[in-house]
């Protein structure tokens, strides 16, 4: 009765596995289900992962941040692996693959045996001895093949996504200042083309808002891959396209609405899913992001770059409906994620292009400048 009991055991867990496994690395879609493997091995190793974190200074703080998607990677799929030894282990057990005088040693050789049987070790110090021990083995064997050939196309396909959504990032930098701003991205974009700019910035958003929500809503763990710079992220960049967005529609003279439309409602579209796929409810932000002094200051710089946003009660009352709209799902995102929200107004300082670690390009007095190569290394 106790063979029967854990070769059950044995069955249940590696179903467990495979299931996870198919859901998380080869199903292209959003799993609603609530209890997976995978959702409570993050659950249960992302909090206290924080918790340490917080101890630590700011700089080190984000550097054992950066960490978690990649180390929690290889600790899922060490988890899986495990898994998949003890499970098959039970079903070795059970069926008296390999002999021993008693049963804690024959557990113990079901282990090992699997073990090696799984990784495709093939060492052949342990043989199987019935016909139904030899049709286990080579399911084992073929099943391990097929993990390690997953593992192998998964983290080019992970990679390959968090590279394409760091590109356009990087690109925001030099548009939107460091980190980025909806104030600043509009006043950069002012002047000679200045509206022909901003439409393909925000088309150019529209895609790559598309792209964020089929790629992390397939691969969750991607919403854990932190940028190479702290002060930007791709919650500040969304939330940044989502402000600029929302000011254009607000009423920006000779501005493009439509496009703003557009980009505003793929780009709130894929924050609201993220939420729900990452089981978070929206909150109400604590304090407020754009106070009516800050409000004014913004119309103040706009207004000095040349742009003139409408000022009156219904613009007021239509951008706190537009906020409304996306600003309660970001908060929790970046509440869960520890990752700031972009101010709406730049707070000064260099962006990250200006700066290295031997000085920062500056124009002003006082300050270092870089120092140039010799002209015949030019």
């Amino acid at each position: 009765m106790s063979q029967i009991l854990i070769a059950i055991l044995g069955a249940i867990l590696i179903a467990i596995v495979l299931v996870d496994a198919f859901e998380t690395i080869i199903l292209p879609r959003q799993v609603t289900r609530r209890w997976r493997l995978t959702r409570l091995f993050y659950l249960a190793t992302w909090k206290p992962y924080v918790y340490i974190a917080c101890t630590l200074r700011p700089k080190t703080r984000e550097r054992l941040l950066s960490t978690f998607g990649p180390l929690s990677l290889i600790l899922l799929l060490s988890l899986w692996g495990v898994l998949l030894v003890f499970g098959f282990a039970g079903l070795h057990f059970a069926v008296h693959t390999v002999d021993a005088p008693d049963t804690l040693s024959r557990l113990g050789m079901s282990l090992y045996y699997s073990g090696t049987t799984l990784f495709t070790l093939g060492l052949g110090d342990l043989t199987p001895h019935s016909p139904l021990a030899r049709l286990l083995t080579v399911f084992e064997t073929f099943l391990g093949f097929g993990f390690l050939a997953i593992i192998v196309g998964y983290f080019p396909v992970l990679y390959q996504a968090f590279s394409r959504r760091e590109v356009q990032i990087s690109l925001l930098d030099a548009r939107a200042g460091s980190p980025p701003s909806a104030t600043e991205l509009l006043r950069r974009h002012t002047g000679t083309h200045g509206s022909e700019e901003l439409y393909n910035l925000l088309r150019d958003w529209e895609r790559w808002s598309a792209e964020i929500m089929e790629s992390h809503l397939s691969y969750p763990v991607l919403c854990f891959f932190r940028s190479q710079h702290d002060n930007v992220s791709w919650i500040s960049a969304l939330a940044t396209v989502l402000d600029s967005s929302a000011l254009v529609l607000v009423g920006i003279d000779g501005a493009c609405e439509r496009q703003a439309r557009m980009t505003f409602a793929i780009a709130r579209h894929a924050v609201v899913d993220l939420c729900q796929v990452l089981k978070q409810p929206p909150r109400k932000l604590y304090p407020e992001r754009l106070t009516e002094t800050d409000r004014a200051r913004m119309r103040s710089v706009l207004h000095e770059a040349g742009i003139m946003l409408h000022d009156s009660d219904s613009a007021d009352l239509r951008l706190a409906e537009l906020r409304e709209m996306y600003e309660p799902y970001l908060f929790a995102m970046s509440e869960l994620l520890r990752m700031k929200l972009p101010e709406w107004i730049r707070q000064g300082g260099p962006d990250n292009w200006q700066t290295s670690a031997w000085g920062r390009i500056t124009g002003r007095q006082g300050e270092q400048k870089v120092p140039m190569a010799p002209e015949h290394l030019l």
